[in-house]
């Protein structure tokens, strides 16, 4: 490993985000769940779950590569989950507030931009169509919209998910968690810096050189 890969090996781990998360339940376009990995990835989520009910959903999960994720698979952990009790079991032993973006009649629904994203919290999207399912909504302990001007008020799950994210990085940049990274411990940063070291191994032994007689 070079010296200068080593050196953003560190910092990347050093600025890992450990009390927030996303989840995903029945995003069956995995040009949306690879895109959700990027955004994940560029402010410093390490994990995010995605839970399909649906069989057609669980084929499809297959499909998420390279291509879709931008190569980001390999330093955010996918975990996947065809049983939505599990999945929110496992989430709630790691992260202490559930928000999902759902409307639900007579309850008020929290502007993003008054959400406090500093805190621990798993951030749920649903389904490009149906939105989440009742089961999941049972599991939020609150939920929140965007904000928005236009004719058409919605926005793609990726795009959504995306501006939410960087709500989150934002309020985190205020409170310095860049600089002095209140969510990890000591066994977070072993176990990240492990991980990282494998999947570079990993990277390095599949990498080509690129031919120079084409």
């Amino acid at each position: 490993m070079t010296p200068k890969r080593e050196e953003k090996f560190k910092r990347v781990i050093q600025q890992s985000q450990g009390n927030i998360t996303v989840v995903l339940e029945n995003v069956h376009d995995t040009h949306n769940v690879g895109a959700v990995l990027r955004s994940a990835d560029s402010i410093g989520i390490r994990e995010i779950y995605v839970v399909y009910t649906e069989e057609r959903h669980s084929r499809d999960y297959l499909k998420l590569g390279k291509r879709t994720s931008g190569g980001t698979r390999k330093w955010v952990t996918v975990n996947y989950y065809n049983d939505v009790d599990l999945c929110y079991k496992a989430v709630k032993s790691k992260y202490d507030l559930v928000l999902g973006t759902y409307l639900k009649e007579n309850e008020i629904s929290t502007p993003m931009f008054d959400l406090d994203l500093t805190q621990s919290v798993a951030l749920v999207f649903g389904n490009e169509a149906k939105g989440l399912t009742q089961k999941s909504i049972d599991y939020c302990d609150g939920n929140f919209i965007i904000p928005q001007v236009g004719m058409v008020t919605s926005l793609n799950i990726s795009v959504a998910c995306a501006v939410t994210l960087y709500e989150a990085y934002r309020q985190r940049l205020n409170k310095k968690f860049y600089d002095n990274n209140p969510t990890l411990t000591k066994e977070d940063v072993a176990q990240l810096e492990e991980k990282f070291e494998v999947n570079n191994k990993i990277h390095m032994s599949t990498w080509r050189a690129p031919r120079l007689d084409k």
